[in-house]
């Protein structure tokens, strides 16, 4: 099971309310919600290995230098390394990494890359099944059915998760269920700073992927058109020609790195606490004591 922290730790920050605080005052909201999250994952889907993935960088360069709007509404200039992170979360990301760090719990990043990357790079070095926990549509081009690796998508709730495989991709979107990131080129994604392709919208991307396949498959297929036929229409035709030069770099924007470094790492569920002391301590501190006797119960702590 790999979990999209950030998605996971900003759906708890809003889904728990900011009254849970720490005995000073402070709002703990989201770290409690992210420890109950865990501990109903676990007891729900039973996995053997967990890793909360992380964003080592959320607005990694690679990505910026080939499209410069990537994220780049989300840029505060006292806080770049933060983003638009809402008042009230901000201190309490680290608070999270110390939680899962004294239980035993995998963190992992990569520098230079998001954990969508490091989702990818795991999920395909997997030898097993994969459930990838996430309320991010751009994981859904993770998702295949022959390993199987599949989304736990936790729009609706994490008690009302929806299971995305290739099936589910085709009956929601209309496309093979492996299209996902062309289809995601074409349309565009204005919360990431993604223009797509202007004009084009839903129903309009997936025709042309039923057509033509792939992206590349879209382009040549526009290059040796002389007569506007099915899909490429030449309205289609002209948008396409108007967005060659976004077209030939989104690409490797979209795509979900599945090479990015990563240490050798434990991630099966820890049998005990790895610093016992310091959980407990943690817990104090933060007035977090159910929800880390929650966890305890999850992973069948004595």
């Amino acid at each position: 099971m790999l979990l999209d922290s950030a998605s996971l730790y900003f759906r708890t920050f809003y889904g728990v309310p900011d009254t849970v605080v720490s005995p000073d005052g402070i709002p703990v909201n989201a770290a409690r919600g992210f420890l109950d999250a865990i501990a109903t994952l676990v007891r729900t889907r039973r996995p053997t290995e967990l890793v909360a993935c992380w964003d080592d960088d959320w607005r990694p360069a690679f990505r910026v230098e080939a499209i410069p709007s990537y994220k780049a509404h989300r840029v505060v200039q006292d806080e770049p390394e933060l983003g638009d992170t809402p008042d009230g979360l901000g201190h309490q990301v680290p608070i999270i990494a110390d939680l899962l760090a004294a239980a035993g719990i995998c963190r992992l990043g990569s520098p230079g890359f998001e954990a969508d990357d490091v989702i990818g790079t795991l999920a395909t070095q997997a030898t097993g099944a994969v459930d990838v926990v996430t309320g991010d549509r751009d994981l859904f081009q993770l998702v295949r059915d022959d390993q199987p690796i599949r989304v736990l998508y936790t729009a609706k709730g994490l008690g009302n998760l929806e299971t995305v495989d290739e099936a589910w991709i085709t009956a929601k979107y209309g496309i093979p269920g492996q299209a996902y990131a062309d289809y995601a080129v074409l349309r565009g994604d204005p919360s990431d700073g993604l223009p797509g392709v202007k004009g084009i919208g839903d129903k309009t991307a997936a025709a042309l992927i039923l057509a033509h396949g792939s992206v590349d498959g879209i382009i040549a297929a526009a290059r040796g058109r002389a007569i506007p036929t099915g899909a490429l229409t030449a309205g289609v035709l002209r948008k396409l020609a108007a967005a060659v030069d976004y077209l030939s770099v989104a690409p490797d924007v979209v795509l979900v790195r599945r090479d990015c470094p990563l240490p050798v790492v434990t991630a099966s569920l820890p049998s005990t606490a790895a610093d016992p002391e310091r959980l407990a301590e943690l817990a104090t501190r933060w007035g977090l004591q159910s929800a880390v006797n929650r966890l305890r119960e999850a992973l069948g702590w004595r």
